[in-house]
This record gives C-alpha cells, sequence and structure tokens, in this order.
C-alpha cells in the first residue's frame, strides 16, 4: 500500500499547473470591459493593453507592465514547477530558488497596483463607465492559487 501523503503535497503540482492556465488564459481575456460617452465599446485584456501602450509609443508602461504583468509571474511559476520537481534532489538550491519565488511575489503585485489606479482614474473622470471582465477573475484566481502554491511549497521545505 503507498504511503499516504498530505493534502498539500498532491495539491501543489495541480494548484501550479491551475495557476498556470488561468494565468494563461486571463491575460487574453478582456480584464475590463469601457464605454465610453455611451456610444464606443472596448474590451481590454492585458495583453492587448501592453500591445496598444507599445503601439502608442509607452515604451515605458510597455516595459514596467510586461515585466511586472507577463514575465514576473510566468517566472514565478517556473521557479515553483522547478522546485517541486527537484524538492528531493538538492535541497540548498531548491531552498535558494524558494528566495527568489517569495522575492517576485512582492514585486508581482505592482501590476493590480497599476491596473486599480487605471480604473479609479476613469471613473473619476466620469468619461467612461468600466465593468470588470472574466479576465481580471482568471488572473486573481491564478495569484491565489500561486500563492498557495508558494506557501505550501514553503512549509514542505520548513520540514526537510
Amino acid at each position: 500500500m503507498p504511503e499516504s501523503t498530505p493534502l498539500s503535497h498532491r495539491a501543489i503540482p495541480l494548484l501550479i499547473a491551475a495557476a498556470l492556465l488561468l494565468f494563461g488564459t486571463g491575460v487574453f481575456f478582456p480584464f475590463f470591459k469601457v464605454t465610453k460617452f455611451w456610444l464606443f465599446n472596448d474590451a481590454i485584456s492585458v495583453v492587448g493593453g501592453i500591445f496598444t501602450l507599445f503601439r502608442e509609443g509607452e515604451y515605458f508602461l510597455f516595459t514596467i507592465l510586461t515585466l511586472f504583468t507577463l514575465v514576473f509571474p510566468c517566472v514565478k511559476l517556473g521557479l515553483l514547477a522547478v522546485i517541486w520537481l527537484e524538492r528531493e534532489h538538492d535541497l540548498a538550491r531548491v531552498r535558494r530558488l524558494h528566495g527568489w519565488v517569495e522575492s517576485l511575489g512582492k514585486w508581482s503585485m505592482l501590476d493590480v497596483f497599476v491596473v486599480a489606479i487605471l480604473i479609479v482614474a476613469m471613473k473619476s473622470a466620469a468619461v467612461a463607465e468600466i465593468r470588470i471582465g472574466f479576465g481580471l477573475y482568471l488572473f486573481t484566481f491564478s495569484v491565489i492559487a500561486t500563492q498557495f502554491a508558494s506557501a505550501w511549497v514553503a512549509r514542505h521545505l520548513a520540514q526537510k
């Protein structure tokens, strides 16, 4: 009979996979829908917004949002997967990698802050009606799944 494993040991790979799937779809689905002057509708996704910034010559914002919204979450999920797959081999390396994951986690909320400021600015200008899109929910659930996976990996590493 196989040795029983705690729920977190079985859940971590599922959470990482779910977070990756939610993230991958969430950045392409609309984050919010904007109606300007009751006539013009736009559905804005993360990827679409980033490309728009590039086309408009907003290279600083393009770089910041690409880094914090696309690159950091992908690197964080990739590192979590490597850590989980290598957890039994080189514990010192795995702990060092997890330190990087925790550092990335602190920076990865910058994109949420920028989106929040954008929504508040547009709503307070009273030129547009903003409705939350499905992509924001997918992205949020991805962040939550990633946080749970990271916390469970940290707890697993602390027990070793």
